[in-house]
Parts: C-alpha cells; sequence; structure tokens
C-alpha cells in the first residue's frame, strides 16, 4: 500500500510545473494521495494552475480560487474544500509567498517601506496560521493531519537580496513552531522544508538569485543544487504517518549547503 493512499489535501501554490508546489504534488500523488489545488483568482491565472496540474497527469482537476490575503476568501475557499472532499482533510500545503520585488535588490532592505513590509509578513507567514486555523476542525474529524509550509535559509542568515522576504520567512518558521505546539492536542502535525533555492517563478524576482544557483554546487556537500524531487520526497514523507512523531520542525533540504560556515579547501574555485 502507498504511504498516502486514502489521505486527501489541499494545496497552496502551483504556478507552473517548476514550482515547489507542482513538485509536492507529484510526489504526494505518486504515494497515493488525493488532491485538491488552490489557485490565485482570475481566468489566466486558473488556466495556468490547470495546466500544470493537467502535466501530472491528471484529469479534470479539482481547483479552487483563492485569494489568500482575504479572510473571507479564505473562508469561502475551506467551506467549498470541504463540500469537494465530504469534509476530509489530512494534510495541508502552503507554498506561497509575496514580496514587493522592486525591494529584492541587495542594498535595497533599509528603505523597505512599510507597507512592502507587512505585506510580505501577511501573505507570507500570517496566511500559514490563517489555513491552519481552518484546516483545524477538519483535520481534527479526520484523526489528524501535517500541515506544512515551504521556507529558505534566508530567514536565518543574511542572503543578499532576500531582504523583506527573509524577514517574512522568520515569521513562518516561528510561526509554525506556535500553531505545532497548540495543533499537537489534535493530532495535527505542523512542519516547514527550507528548500535550496530552486529556479522558480518567485525565485527569479530575487536579486542574486543566478549567484546563489552559481555558487551552491561548488560549496554544498553534495556538489549540486537541490531539484524540485528532493523537496517533494520529503514533503511525502511529512505528509504520512512515518513522520507521526515529527512535529514543529523546519527540515534543510538543500544538498547540504546550510551546514556549511565557509568554503571546503579542497573545493575548486574556479
Amino acid at each position: 500500500m502507498s504511504i498516502l493512499s486514502g489521505k486527501t489535501g489541499l494545496i497552496f501554490g502551483i504556478a507552473n510545473d517548476r514550482s515547489y508546489a507542482w513538485f509536492i504534488a507529484q510526489a504526494l500523488l505518486a504515494h497515493g494521495a488525493t488532491c485538491i489545488y488552490s489557485h490565485i483568482p482570475g481566468e489566466k491565472n486558473e488556466r495556468r494552475t490547470r495546466k500544470a496540474v493537467e502535466a501530472l497527469g491528471v484529469t479534470n482537476p479539482i481547483l479552487i480560487s483563492c485569494d489568500a490575503g482575504s479572510d473571507a476568501d479564505l473562508d469561502r475557499a475551506f467551506t467549498e474544500y470541504a463540500d469537494k472532499a465530504a469534509g476530509r482533510m489530512h494534510f495541508l500545503i502552503h507554498s506561497i509567498a509575496f514580496a514587493d520585488r522592486e525591494h529584492l535588490q541587495p542594498g535595497r532592505f533599509t528603505a523597505t517601506p512599510r507597507a512592502s513590509y507587512l505585506s510580505a509578513i501577511d501573505v507570507s507567514a500570517y496566511t500559514l496560521a490563517a489555513m491552519a486555523n481552518r484546516a483545524r476542525p477538519m483535520m481534527r474529524d479526520s484523526g489528524g493531519g501535517s500541515v506544512l509550509a515551504m521556507s529558505y535559509y534566508g530567514a536565518e542568515k543574511v542572503i543578499p537580496g532576500y531582504n523583506v522576504m527573509g524577514v517574512a520567512k522568520a515569521a513562518l518558521e516561528c510561526t509554525a513552531r506556535y500553531l505545532a505546539s497548540e495543533l499537537g492536542q489534535d493530532n495535527i502535525r505542523v512542519n516547514t522544508i527550507s528548500g535550496g533555492p530552486l529556479r522558480t517563478l518567485a525565485a527569479s524576482a530575487v536579486g542574486g538569485i543566478d549567484k546563489m544557483l552559481e555558487a551552491t554546487p561548488r560549496f554544498a556537500p553534495l556538489r549540486r543544487n537541490v531539484e524540485g524531487t528532493d523537496v517533494g520526497g520529503t514533503a511525502a514523507w511529512l505528509c504520512s504517518d512515518l513522520s507521526a512523531g515529527v512535529t514543529g520542525q523546519n527540515i534543510y533540504v538543500d544538498c547540504g549547503i546550510s551546514i556549511m560556515g565557509g568554503a571546503d579547501p579542497s573545493t575548486p574555485q574556479g
């Protein structure tokens, strides 16, 4: 039996077939899960998400429009999900983030406007708590569940150009820990995955992403950049009963680059 057989859940964040959410969906489906997918409101966004999901081999995928920055829209989306999934939810994937592109450049953090700072935290971090709150009754009635969000090492260390997104990801990781503490009584686990740099639509907005992708194979212990399938496999494990004792954790899936405090002298520097 597949490790996710009989499990159903909701995935936020599939923008195209290069996003981490897409690779997570791929792994969940491969292990027997049933997935429902959220998309940003608008016909163009719906078509883009539908195309990406159909590329996974899913015929007639169930898509739900949701503006995560609106409480009313979150209420509607989770009500719609409950109706389509018969009130069952075993996993929730939060793979969304937002920050104004113009403030994701090296040397621009100090000038971040208040509105941009707060909107980054709202969409990238607060939404995890908002979604978990709405998912809780369904997960509790389903015998428990797994909430999973995507983070990055810029939440802990300064990554030039990551700027306010690093602040938002730090808030996201802390939010996950507080949620894990509170939801554990309902057998709901909450974890984050800190994925390495991946060339995604969101990552393209970060100044210096090309340098990150160039440097990682030189300095990471595995001597390569992370692949979407690496994160997908970890997500499948975290959504399965195989990780039943794991909650409140930030799991690094970055080919080991986060453990390095300096360049390995034996590594060719080019």
